[in-house]
């Protein structure tokens, strides 16, 4: 039985590294499976202990062994180990995690500017909470200096004074990223006019 035609249970745990590094390379299924039952554990306690969170680590995992399969092309050997290699992937998709939560919060603190926009004596209904979605998603799209000021002035409750102190920035830049932020969101949402985001 030659090596491609064997499982990951055929294999041995002891094989030569070099000798799984060879078959991983060339696309052995069976060493796919043995580097995943070796190296897994690592790269799990990595994505762990970064994030916190157990079943996200496990998708981390799964997500490192996918891309160290479908680029193991670019594995050098002679640069560095397969554990290393693996540690390396595990990092940027531990990154990649972290990003996409930051995405998220984001978009939570977004959808509940949305809710300060609004009169505070209107109902919450079904309606409502789509338009907190869409705002969410448009607020996404505006570049970072706009979307950043209007969460600070719309979740933050942070007047253009104090979000001219708090960033940096002049109060004139302050007024004109909130200015063009609000008639960006105006235009991308159909209103007519920016005051109606407001509204």
């Amino acid at each position: 039985m030659t090596t491609a035609q064997r499982t990951g249970a055929d294999l041995d745990d002891g094989v030569d590294d070099s000798a799984l590094v060879d078959g991983f390379l060339s696309g052995d299924e069976a060493c796919l499976t043995v580097v995943h039952r070796r190296w897994g554990p690592l790269v799990h306690a990595l994505a762990r202990r970064s994030l916190g969170d157990a079943r996200e680590a496990e998708d981390v995992t799964q997500l490192v062994f996918l891309a160290a399969w479908r680029g193991r092309a670019g594995f050098a050997p002679d640069r560095g180990t397969l554990p290393g290699w693996l540690t390396g992937i595990a990092r940027r998709k531990i990154a990649d995690a972290l990003a996409a939560r930051t995405r998220r919060s984001e978009l939570v603190a977004a959808a509940g500017a949305q809710l300060l926009l609004r009169a505070e004596d209107e109902a919450v209904l079904p309606e409502t909470a789509i338009d907190r979605v869409l705002l969410a998603d448009e607020m996404a799209h505006l570049p970072p200096p706009q979307r950043r000021v209007l969460n600070l002035a719309f979740y933050d409750d942070l007047t253009q004074t104090q979000i001219a102190e708090l960033t940096g920035w002049p109060l004139g830049t302050v007024k004109s990223h909130a200015r063009r932020g609000l008639r960006r969101l105006a235009g991308r949402l159909g209103a007519d006019d920016p005051a109606e985001c407001a509204a």
